[in-house]
């Protein structure tokens, strides 16, 4: 057995190994970190041989660090990422490159089409209807995304969203509010097999999935990283979050948000949340306008966007798609029949 696990902002971590008879066996450590001294590497192998193949990610990582001479130093990766390549290898997980990468930047869309789209083409790849895929959205009207658990009432004030014109919908992921004015966001949802996760914690996973955003971002001289659980964040705060679901027919769909020209003091008006968030922070003035990237990179959103699909292309492959008019005519059902609906809508009041 084989896998891989590249360490967000580090180091390819590669094991191979058998399974004979419930244990791990034949077990060799490699990859591109660094390691002192030298000879802590074969004590690793001699950690990890042995062990029950159904031992968990914590019973390894602390088997590692257990065998660890004093002093020992690791570079580019951790106990917990071998780990993470140890289930990943036991679980069979596939990686970027075992997939032909499909990217779709259409038009725009409705926030409900939107929404709907991201159920459908989950789905269909879940399903073997569509190749693993990229897809950034595109809308023109403002509106406010609350999580799949939040509550309306608690998360937004209706009155003022109405006023400023933003509608509020739900989605099927969990998380928190996204405040999205037009224009003033990029977006961007992955739809893939969830064997390209396989073995890893949630926590994990999501930097893991976002690890491209955050080469894309440095390449625009933005000191990118990934706090956890969900957030992408600079030195100079937040830039955007990120929300999963995991489907029951084997998908994981990934999307996140980043703040391109976000308006402060709007934003307090319409999330009820985002006040209290800015009193916990000491913020003099939410008058003050908040542009993550726009201020930080002095680009303009579409040049964002062609950097990030240049940076997705560049490592994973794409090759540009479309939304078939089946998916469509599935995600109109879906906007119709759900994410429209008061019911849905008002899940949580």
């Amino acid at each position: 057995m084989h896998g891989e696990y590249k360490v967000p902002g580090g180091k390819l971590v590669v094991v191979d190994l058998d399974d004979v008879d419930g244990r791990i066996r034949n077990f060799r450590l490699a990859g591109d970190f660094f390691l002192e001294p030298d000879d802590a590497l074969p004590l690793i192998d001699g950690a990890v041989e042995g062990l029950l193949t159904d031992s968990d990610a914590a019973t390894i990582a602390a088997a590692v660090r257990a065998a660890l001479p004093e002093g020992a130093q690791l570079l580019g990766f951790s106990p917990e990422a071998v780990a993470v390549a140890v289930r990943r290898s036991l679980a069979r997980a596939t990686s970027w490159d075992a997939y032909e990468w499909q990217l779709i930047h259409s038009g725009s869309e409705s926030p409900q089409m939107q929404l709907a789209l991201d159920e459908v083409l989950a789905i269909e790849v879940g399903e073997g209807r569509r190749a693993p895929t990229l897809r950034i959205w595109e809308w023109e009207q403002p509106a406010v995304v609350i999580g799949s658990f939040q509550s309306v009432k608690n998360e937004v004030d209706l009155g003022n969203a109405a006023a400023n014109g933003f509608e509020v919908v739900r989605r099927i992921s969990g998380g928190g509010a996204m405040f999205m004015d037009a224009n003033s966001v990029v977006t961007y949802s992955i739809y893939a097999p969830a064997a390209l996760v396989q073995g890893m914690t949630f926590a994990d996973s999501y930097a893991y999935l976002d690890e491209w955003v955050i080469t894309a971002l440095k390449s625009l001289g933005i000191d990118a990283f990934y706090q956890p659980l969900n957030d992408i964040s600079s030195a100079k705060g937040k830039i955007g979050g990120a929300a999963q679901k995991r489907l029951g027919n084997g998908a994981v769909m990934h999307h996140a948000t980043l703040s391109y020209d976000m308006d402060g003091e709007k934003m307090t008006q319409v999330l009820r949340i985002g006040r209290e968030k800015m009193s916990d922070k000491g913020t003099k003035s939410a008058a003050k306008r908040v542009d993550p990237l726009r201020s930080q990179t002095g680009l303009s959103r579409a040049e964002i966007i062609d950097r990030l699909i240049e940076t997705f292309t560049r490592l994973y492959g794409a090759t540009p798609s479309e939304i078939t008019p089946a998916e469509r005519e599935k995600a109109e059902e879906l906007v119709r029949t759900k994410f429209a609906t008061p019911e849905w809508i008002g899940r949580v009041p």
